[in-house]
């Protein structure tokens, strides 16, 4: 955790505060936290577990990185540590794949999240629908 976290983090605790899961997340959305492994150890150290957001944001940041392999890896191991994707981390993991080239993934990702009875939000039909455009060719096939 970068050090400003770390006071922020610090400054709670001598105040009889215990962080806890939004804490963190706030901080990874403010960019006070950059790496997912300190995020994950400081949630275990501190016995939290992340949640669906903490995925998200993990995510989102990872592909807004150019680092979507990473991106799906933490995708795919949220139900390892009881947390099931809602329709926003659905989305943020199809957005960051289609942002980094990825369509064949984000297809795949499409359908699992169609099939547990979520949409696309418009931010992401758009990006299928640019893409789709753009190469004269339906990528859905």
């Amino acid at each position: 955790m970068v050090s400003e976290a770390e006071d922020i983090v610090d400054t709670m605790r001598k105040q009889d505060i215990e962080p806890n899961v939004v804490t963190y997340n706030t901080l990874m959305q403010a960019g006070h936290i950059k790496v997912e492994k300190e995020v994950f150890r400081e949630l275990s150290v501190n016995g939290l577990k992340p949640d669906v957001y903490t995925y998200a944001v993990i995510i989102n940041g990872n592909c807004k990185k150019g680092l979507p392999d990473e991106a799906y890896q933490l995708f795919r191991s949220i139900e390892d540590n009881g947390c099931s994707p809602d329709r926003c981390c659905f989305n943020v993991m199809i957005q960051g794949l289609l942002r980094n080239n990825s369509t064949s993934k984000a297809t795949e990702v499409l359908a699992e999240m169609v099939g547990k009875g979520f949409s696309a939000n418009l931010c992401t039909a758009t990006l299928f629908a640019d893409l789709i455009l753009r190469y004269d060719k339906s990528i859905l096939i």
